[in-house]
């Protein structure tokens, strides 16, 4: 995943590529996960500076040369083995073909070559939708999908639901 050698993938004759997020991408990821109306929403300069500190572990899917999807994700300091999946959307204009899915699977198989083997996200019960995506993305990518409670609600101080850690190892897939 060069940023100058974008992946293409073909879907129904359109063309969506993947490559790492820059700096001028954030104000676009702000929007899509503003839109989403599903995330908690981050300010934009949160999403300008991720774009830049954190784009060997964040993606970007591209329609027609406009960014219509994001995910993004870290290194656990105490796991580097393992990559983080904060937050992952696509514009509402392009869901429904499996682009989620595609760019969690090529951000994976990129920080593979850095020594990444595991995945973790964390999911909110009522979720469903990004509990369907990341057990899709394990079973694509031949991985082992667990869940353990993580964030109780009393952490949070609004009416947030409690947050699961999904852990997607390698072993035998479900």
């Amino acid at each position: 995943m060069n940023p100058n050698d974008p992946s293409p993938e073909t879907d129904n004759g359109n063309t969506v590529t993947f490559r790492r997020p820059r700096a001028r991408d954030g104000k676009r990821i702000w929007e899509i996960a503003r839109d989403s109306r599903v995330l908690d929403v981050n300010s934009p300069y949160a999403y300008v500076l991720w774009s830049q500190d954190f784009s060997e572990t964040s993606i970007v899917a591209e329609f027609d040369g406009d960014v219509v999807g994001f995910a993004t994700g870290y290194r656990r300091p105490a796991a580097p083995d393992t990559l983080m999946v904060w937050q992952v959307a696509v514009d509402e204009t392009q869901r429904g073909k499996q682009i989620a899915k595609r760019m969690v699977c090529e951000l994976f198989r990129h920080c593979a070559h850095a020594g990444v083997v595991a995945i973790n996200t964390t999911i909110s019960p009522d979720n469903q939708a990004s509990q369907r995506l990341f057990a899709g993305a394990a079973r694509a990518l031949g991985l082992q999908l667990t869940r353990e409670p993580f964030f109780s609600a009393e952490l949070f101080i609004d009416s947030h639901e409690p947050e699961d850690l999904y852990l997607l190892t390698p072993g035998s897939a479900q």
